[in-house]
């Protein structure tokens, strides 16, 4: 009794809430246990993985499958058997794409403030260099592809909940290089009393690298570790070599070698302080330190975590300059690693998808659209019954033949036989308003309006009017999630001016980077006549300024790159051309032509006057 009775109280389902509690319907992410089935992703049963990874991986696996019309396979692997002949049409990818061209917008700009007013008549120094440090982050996109990188990243995030950005520099192309990883590699140590908002002090970057028999490679787990630590003194040679610790023997000795180049040692507080570029009048004690090598899988213990992994069994790669990447001190006080959440945090670290409100209804569409396929099936081939009439027989089998219909065939009927034809045309078009009722309650729920996706007909739209309260629920959803990027974007622009200080690049001048932000466009469309029609009424009339009018037709779309030249432009049209003045000896030729042109002067003219006078 007392093991059965046990057996029983583990086998209890239990309540689960977390962030992706919305997925606990699914029977492969909510076992008895707690834990995805082994199904959803085999790599989770990885010893290596951190117990509260594991079902952010299955969530991410789960989304991914939705993603690429694999639902189906992946139920079907699970033990539902039925799945597999399930019609998936694209829908949650649809969703996906639409929410991320009306969060992004069509184009996307990083703006310094103040840098409008650079061109002005008595521009200030803060303006000229806020349109300089413009003018070098733009350039800096434009060399890194930034809107394609950030088109990959964002539909991560929009599908997954969560992306990653990482910076490094390069001194070969003496700029930062910008990558996006996978949110599945990223792995940050949160500490139990820290702020979901805080920055975490230690990130790891992990994967699993799967075994290669043909190659001869085994297993194994690469992490990359970026952490914040204390500045610790540089290594030095071997003391064999002469050149180590030997002879050190007054305190400066001591002093010059544990502190590095440009470092100062303390001797009040013991530690080693650092001036960085971007903070010239305040020394800092924390540097940012990088470790890149990669582990067997046998050489790591049952129930060792990613971050313990024994260093005395790890491979350490090298940089192309034969640096050995094993604490590397990155010579920075930040992390270089950028989270991106797709909502706006609430106690927890990560973000939520887009399709988290509606993954149940995108699996009833799913559903309907595998019984109208069936429907469809019979309605376009439909079941005959023939009464009084003699199937011809195998002769093997002895069984009757099936009957072929196609058109043109007859069939001769005993009296009294008759043909019955099953009609289900009536449930196939009940089954496609069924279809149309689901998509349209998952675009509601999903704040994703009709006229967004694209299925309104324009002229069922009663009104502007109208039409904009639509779109009311899509702009609280866009405002929302470009809330959560905001400060991340801004962060990101920070990191890359200040990993350009500490390179060194041409024209990044020392000093606190200047806040950049990024705009993106706006994200539902614009009548642009209409907001033209008003610009030039509105400036015509006084009540909106010219530079006003510029920025709003720029907002409508039109190609309008700079508005401060635009209304130099505009101006210098406006000016009347002054008219040329004629010289003096011009004047006189006219005047003597003047004389000559007289009527007195003239053949005949005075006859002509007498007369006229008569």
């Amino acid at each position: 009794m007392g093991p059965t009775r046990r057996m029983l109280l583990v086998g209890l389902p239990r309540f689960l809430t977390d962030a992706w509690s919305w997925l606990n319907y699914k029977p492969v992410m909510a076992t008895y246990d707690g834990r995805p089935h082994r199904a959803l992703a085999p790599e989770i049963q990885a010893t290596w993985l951190p117990e509260e990874a594991v079902r952010r991986l299955a969530a991410y696996k789960l989304l991914a499958a939705y993603d690429s019309n694999q639902a189906g396979e992946l139920a079907a692997l699970a033990g539902n058997t039925e799945a597999a002949e399930r019609r998936e049409f694209g829908d949650p990818s649809s969703f996906v794409d639409t929410t991320l061209a009306h969060v992004i917008g069509k184009t996307q700009q990083i703006v310094v403030p103040g840098a409008e007013h650079a061109k002005d008549p008595e521009a200030t120094p803060e303006a000229v260099a806020a349109a300089a440090a413009q003018e070098r982050l733009r350039e800096w996109a434009e060399a890194e592809l930034l809107p394609l990188r950030m088109q990959a990243c964002e539909r991560k995030t929009v599908l997954l909940g969560d992306g990653v950005y990482l910076l490094a520099w390069d001194p070969e192309k003496g700029r930062a290089r910008l990558q996006t990883y996978d949110p599945g590699f990223y792995f940050p140590v949160i500490e139990d009393d820290a702020d979901p908002g805080d920055y975490p002090s230690r990130v790891h970057l992990a994967w699993e690298i799967p075994e290669d028999p043909k190659r001869g490679i085994k297993a194994r787990v690469r992490r990359i570790t970026y952490e914040l630590g204390p500045i610790e003194p540089p290594a030095r040679p071997d003391a064999a070599d002469g050149a180590g610790q030997q002879g050190l023997d007054t305190p400066a000795d001591t002093e010059a070698a544990m502190a590095g180049p440009g470092d100062v040692f303390d001797p009040a507080t013991g530690r080693i302080v650092r001036t960085y570029p971007w903070a010239p009048d305040k020394a800092s004690t924390v540097t940012c330190y990088l470790t890149d090598a990669d582990w067997f899988l046998e050489d790591l213990r049952h129930g060792q975590s990613l971050d313990d992994f024994p260093l005395d069994k790890a491979r350490f790669r090298e940089r192309a300059d034969g640096t050995t990447l094993n604490r590397l001190d990155l010579r920075i006080d930040f992390l270089p690693v950028v989270h991106i959440s797709n909502t706006i945090a609430d106690g927890e670290h990560f973000g939520q998808s887009s399709l988290a409100k509606v993954f149940q209804a995108l699996d009833e569409l799913a559903e309907t659209d595998t019984d109208s396929a069936r429907a469809s099936a019979t309605t376009g081939a439909p079941i005959i019954a023939l009464a009084g009439s003699h199937a011809e027989v195998d002769r093997i089998t002895g069984r009757p033949k099936p009957l072929d219909i196609a058109p043109g065939t007859v069939f001769q009927l005993a009296d009294g036989g008759r043909m019955d034809v099953l009609d289900t045309s009536g449930q196939l078009a009940e089954l496609r308003a069924r279809v149309e009722e689901l998509r349209e309650r998952a675009a509601v729920n999903a704040r994703l309006p009709a006229v967004s996706l694209g299925t309104v007909d324009p002229s069922d739209v009663p009104s502007g009017y109208a039409l904009q309260l639509s779109l009311g629920p899509l702009d609280s959803l866009v405002d929302a999630m470009r809330l959560a990027r905001a400060h991340k974007y801004s962060l990101l622009l920070k990191m890359v001016v200040r990993l350009h200080q500490a390179g060194q690049a041409e024209g990044w001048p020392a000093g606190p980077p200047l806040p950049a932000r990024l705009v993106f466009g706006p994200h539902t469309p614009t009548d642009r006549a209409a907001i033209l029609d008003e610009v030039i009424k509105g400036v015509g009339a006084g009540v909106l300024s010219l530079e006003t009018g510029i920025r709003m037709l720029q907002d409508a779309g039109y190609p309008i790159e700079d508005a401060r030249e635009e209304v130099e432009r505009i101006d210098a049209r406006r000016a009347p051309s002054p008219e040329p003045q004629e010289s003096a000896t011009v004047a006189e030729e006219k005047q003597q032509e003047g004389k000559e042109d007289s009527p007195d002067d003239r053949p005949g003219g005075q006859q002509r006057d007498r007369a006229e006078a008569a």
